[in-house]
């Protein structure tokens, strides 16, 4: 008897709790609703959910962001604040080194599991595999023996990160650090835990990871987790039904997370067709505008800087590209605030780094402290004048870009200004495959081209992986690029840069800035780090993206991250029931259409 009564009066606490707090309404039998059904164009197609692979899509980013969370995130000020860890403390002392352990919040993966420490210390060691490039390493290189093992001068079991106990990882360091940056870089994308057993259930004989090809292959531990990934027609992501979620207490479903579902419905070839959903009501909120609408949205859309470099890398391997005087030239002939017109949602790449990466203290501009390096504006004839200085006139190369509107836009003007130039330049526009019918993902083929090397001249969104400008700078010297060491070759020689950039100089300045531990004087060194790669122009930096949205006043809670993300934890849809049975009715008539066709088919 004193069970039954406890349970029911564990059921009336629910019922109350949920009165009082919860944004969940009650359906025709008197139950809770599960919450919301977001109907959204969120961004452009994504082929490749592993946080590791190199992040050359800001799309990427933006989904991503909604399904990982690492040991800390950034505040709208890029201020470094508690995530997956709980706490921590400083253990000096510990064998002479420094050394801190850290605690981890109690939180659980998509599937159930508790997020342990062990989840990271597996992800770190997959970032440092020498075997496994990862522009990511850099980021770790102050942990105990991770260059070493990068350089494989080190064995994986080498690397000072431990899970001392279930829920508590033990970092070592080479030397005492600056925890506030170590801790900003905890933030990135590519630093959040990973499961070892996922992984390695849908590892290929052939050692290929295909665990992130599927949504019923992928947990995470953030706040959503994909359900249905149908190429070009549907991404759906769903609240996660673990996160923060404390299994001995009755929580209400909705206390972390809001939303239950995030719809993306795609059109393809007809962006104007998702603004014109969202303008009639039936899509609540647009983050990708067309370009052809976009200047007159710029005044009620929400803009906001991304740490995101639109950039075309130069293969080096081609001969037409071997020399700098070239690559200098290609890029002074381009008007980069005519690409800004373009896109309306963006700014002059004047530099490699954007604005929102920090100087010599958090909060200060890397980009405002360096100033121009690079004009905003063409110099057709200094180009010309350049190239001619080369001994190349002329030849024949091709841009290589995804295949979304926004690449191939910036595509077709460079090209242009290339052609007026004497070359013979055309354009590919690459998009991934997919198996509709097992809604995998077989191939993201812009990927493997970049991969392998296997380009001219690239488009990528050059993503900042955290607020230092010392990751995506030290990408270029080979000791830091993160792309490992050729195990076949009798010295071990070390894999440079995907563009085949290689300069004793530009390493020296590397190696200067890691060993430097004042950030102030780091922040020097870094400058004209970045001054010699723009004299070499392995890349040439066209536009720094800005993120822009807009949305139906039914919605209210959108927040945005320091990386320009969207945060939809606590985003409300008024009248949610009202919508989501519109939702569901249109579904099932697609359904019953579907299946119509079908038959008339056969």
């Amino acid at each position: 008897m004193k069970k039954v009564l406890s349970l029911i009066l564990c059921a009336v606490m629910l019922a109350s709790a949920l009165a009082g707090c919860s944004t969940l309404e009650k359906t025709d039998t008197g139950d809770y609703d599960k919450g919301a059904i977001i109907d959204m164009y969120f961004t452009t197609e994504v082929f490749d959910f592993d946080p590791q692979r190199s992040i050359i899509d800001d799309a990427q980013l933006k989904i991503m962001s909604q399904m990982y969370e690492g040991l800390t995130k950034l505040d709208e000020n890029g201020k470094w604040k508690k995530a997956g860890m709980k706490s921590y403390k400083i253990d000096k002392d510990k064998d002479g080194e420094f050394v801190i352990l850290v605690n981890l919040n109690y939180n659980r993966w998509s599937d159930g599991r508790t997020v342990q420490a062990s989840d990271y210390v597996y992800a770190w060691k997959r970032i440092l595999e020498p075997i496994n490039p990862c522009e990511a390493a850099s980021l770790l290189y102050e942990v105990k023996n991770a260059r070493a093992i990068k350089e494989g001068d080190a064995t994986i079991d080498d690397l000072g990160v431990a899970a001392v106990d279930t829920y508590t990882l033990e970092i070592q360091f080479e030397q005492k650090v600056d925890l506030d940056q170590f801790f900003e870089a905890c933030s990135s994308i590519a630093l959040v835990p990973l499961r070892e057993d996922v992984i390695t259930r849908y590892r290929t004989d052939a050692g290929e990871d295909q665990w992130a090809a599927k949504s019923t292959y992928i947990v995470t531990n953030g706040p959503f987790c994909p359900k249905e990934m149908v190429g070009g027609s549907v991404l759906r992501l769903e609240r996660s039904s673990y996160y923060y979620m404390n299994p001995d207490k009755e929580e209400i479903p909705d206390k972390y997370v809001i939303p239950f579902r995030l719809l993306t419905k795609y059109e393809t070839g007809n962006a104007e067709a998702q603004l014109m959903a969202l303008t009639s009501g039936n899509l609540f909120y647009d983050g990708e505008l067309p370009l052809s609408m976009r200047a007159q949205y710029a005044s009620s859309a929400t803009v906001s800087d991304m740490m995101v470099t639109h950039t075309y890398m130069f293969n080096e391997t081609n001969p037409l590209f071997e020399k700098p005087e070239v690559r200098r030239a290609l890029s002074m002939a381009i008007d980069r605030n005519a690409i800004v017109n373009i896109l309306t949602f963006a700014k002059p790449a004047t530099g490699y780094i954007p604005y929102k990466v920090f100087d010599s203290v958090a909060g200060t501009s890397f980009r405002d402290a360096g100033g121009a390096i690079l004009s905003a504006s063409a110099d057709a004839s200094g180009a010309k004048s350049l190239l001619q200085s080369a001994g190349v006139t002329s030849g024949s190369f091709t841009i290589t870009v995804r295949n979304n509107e926004v690449d191939m836009a910036i595509a077709d003007y460079v090209k242009g200004v290339w052609t007026d130039l004497g070359f013979d330049v055309t354009v590919e526009a690459v998009k991934g495959t997919v198996n509709a019918e097992e809604q995998t993902i077989t191939n993201d083929n812009f990927q493997k081209l970049y991969d392998t090397g296997n380009f001219d001249v690239i488009g990528i969104d050059t993503v900042m992986l955290s607020t230092d400008a010392f990751s995506p700078l030290s990408q270029f010297a080979a000791n830091f690029s993160g792309n490992g060491v050729d195990m076949d070759s009798e010295t071990y020689d070390l894999y440079g840069h995907i563009s085949g950039y290689s300069n004793p100089d530009y390493d020296a300045l590397i190696e200067s800035a890691f060993a430097e531990k004042d950030r102030a004087a780091r922040a020097t060194i870094l400058h004209q780090a970045e001054q010699k790669l723009l004299e070499d122009m392995p890349v040439c930096p066209l536009v720094f993206l800005q993120d822009a949205y807009i949305y139906t006043d039914v919605l209210s809670g959108i927040k945005s991250t320091y990386y320009g993300t969207r945060d939809f934890k606590k985003t409300k849809l008024k009248d949610y029931m009202t919508y989501k049975a519109k939702t569901e009715s249109a579904a099932e008539q697609e359904a019953e259409a579907a299946v119509e066709a079908a038959g008339n088919a056969g």
